[in-house]
């Protein structure tokens, strides 16, 4: 199936990212904060914050999928990312692609 490729699910992520930031009206200055989740933390974090963009990944691809879309976005990784692996990802039951912009609360 050509559409669940790692490389797919990434594109259409970032198309749905960059549709938002438009339809938003993200200014030059305003950039996506990118991170993985549980589903509670991504509760949170859509309670919090508008807009947010997020995906439930597989968990044999959700390290590489969130490495592609930091990478096309130009985001560094941090240590603790770096750090990651699948074993850890189980371990935290992190589970989804969470996209926001830190300066935006929701009101």
């Amino acid at each position: 199936m050509n559409n669940q490729t790692i490389d797919y699910q990434a594109k259409e992520y970032l198309f749905d990212l960059r549709n938002s930031a438009r339809e938003n009206g993200f200014k030059a200055d305003e950039y996506w904060a990118v991170g993985l989740a549980t589903a509670a933390e991504k509760e949170t974090i859509e309670k919090c914050y508008c807009p947010t963009i997020s995906t439930r990944v597989m968990p044999e691809i959700l390290l590489e999928m969130f490495r592609l879309v930091k990478a096309a976005l130009g985001q560094n990784r941090g240590t603790p990312e770096n750090a990651m692996d699948a074993a850890s990802l189980a371990k935290n039951q992190l589970q989804y692609v969470v996209a926001y912009n830190p300066n935006r609360l929701r009101r």
